[in-house]
């Protein structure tokens, strides 16, 4: 009784034993393989792709520089009759774990043994040198197990005593400085160019405007020589067309003239026409009636002076009648005045002295008025005098007896003027 056993593309059937004398291998990929029960023994090997990442820390280079060194690796069991039977012999059996870890150890051996063959610089600098290095030497023996490397790059190189950075820092300053100096040195022949450039630029330029120049010259030149010609024959052209033009307008100021003179003399028949026909109209509208204003304004000139006459005459027969009558009053008032003053005359010299000083009498309430009009507006009033001099006892004596004869005569009271003398009462 016999069962099919059936495998993908990546994978390989090996079978061992058989019945009828036949115990030979066969080994078939991505196929089919009948086996007999109890009797034949049916095994798979992967053909995939195998990723490993080898890893030797502290490892120290050829300096004595220790380093850990991670790696990748793609291996993978060749597929030709002789490898895959070679592989089959060394990994049938085993898991895909078990599989890998042989081939890790064994990148591992041969990358710890190149490391201590190289410097840091060597390993760090040129990567790709060094992991063809590594496949070149572990290929024969991995090969002789059946495995076939696919590829081995570097993945990661460390240190613990900062080497590399050093000499990466130390590579970087180079790469700065040479940098730099390129770039001076780019500038500096970018600046050497640009200068030629512009040195070609205004050659080119002064050459350009100089041919410029040269033409403009020439074609003023040419110009000026063609305006010279050109204006002459305008000029004669010109005076020609002026002298014809003066000719043709004199012509037309002569007609002109003539048709103003024809024009004139119309003006002046239009005008004694217009001055007969003025006449006639000023005799009738304005001449006619001044006359008849005239003799109307003359006789009432007359009505009037006559009756002004009337008037005058009237008024000066009134005035000379009014004169007389005045005359005739005054003359009367004045012989009445004068046989009044007659009268008191005799009547004063009747009387005598009594007549006297009854005019006296009569005239000195007017003057007590008069003087005492100026006192009313003093303040006060200062006696000066000395002890032995009696004036002030006298006008005290005065100013006492002043007051109540004045008020008896005249009916002015003058004590409240004399008051303000000092030491009067």
């Amino acid at each position: 009784m016999g069962n099919c056993h059936t495998v993908g593309p990546n994978e390989a059937l090996v079978r061992s034993g058989g019945c009828c004398g036949n115990d030979a291998k066969k080994t078939v990929i991505g196929g089919y393989v009948w086996a007999w029960a109890f009797v034949t023994d049916v095994q798979s090997i992967s053909l995939q792709v195998m990723t490993l990442n080898p890893k030797c820390e502290s490892v120290e280079t050829a300096q004595g520089v220790s380093v850990t060194v991670t790696g990748v690796a793609q291996v993978k069991i060749m597929t030709e009759p002789e490898l895959l039977k070679t592989a089959c012999e060394q990994f049938l059996g085993r898991t895909n774990h078990e599989v890998e870890n042989v081939i890790l150890q064994t990148l591992e051996g041969h990358l710890r043994a190149i490391l201590g063959t190289l410097s840091v610089e060597e390993i760090y600098k040129d990567r790709e040198a060094f992991a063809a290095l590594v496949r070149e030497v572990a290929s024969p023996d991995v090969g002789r197990m059946g495995i076939e490397i696919l590829s081995f790059t570097i993945k990661d190189i460390e240190d613990k005593v900062n080497y590399l950075d050093s000499l990466g820092k130390t590579q970087t300053a180079k790469v700065k400085r040479d940098a730099d100096i390129g770039v001076a040195e780019s500038n500096r022949d970018a600046g050497i160019r640009e200068a030629e450039c512009e040195k070609e630029k205004m050659d080119v330029a002064y050459q350009a405007q100089t041919k410029i120049a040269d033409a403009t010259r020439e074609y003023q030149l040419q110009k000026a020589a063609f305006d010279q010609e050109v204006n002459a024959r305008k000029a004669e052209s010109e005076l020609a067309y002026e002298l014809q033009a003066a000719k043709e307008k004199q012509k037309i100021r002569s007609e002109e003239i003539q048709i103003d003179i024809v024009e004139r003399k119309k003006q002046i028949e239009v005008e004694e026409k217009e001055v007969s026909r003025k006449d006639k109209e000023l005799v009738a509208t304005v001449r006619r009636p001044a006359e008849a204003e005239s003799y109307k304004v003359e006789t009432i000139a007359q009505g009037k002076r006559t009756q002004t006459v009337s008037k005058a005459q009237a008024d000066a027969a009134k005035i000379k009648l009014t004169g007389a009558s005045e005359a005739t009053a005054i003359e009367a008032i004045g012989k009445a005045e004068a046989e009044r003053m007659r009268q008191k005359a005799a009547a004063y010299k009747m009387y005598g002295d009594a007549a006297m000083t009854a005019l006296v009498l009569e005239a000195l309430p007017k003057v007590a008025a008069e003087v005492a009009a100026p006192l009313a507006k003093t303040d006060q009033i200062v006696i000066v005098g000395d002890q032995s001099s009696n004036v002030t006892g006298e006008v005290s004596k005065l100013v006492s007896q002043l007051p109540p004869a004045v008020q008896a005569l005249t009916g002015v009271d003058l004590s409240g003027v004399l008051g303000k003398i000092p030491g009067a009462k």
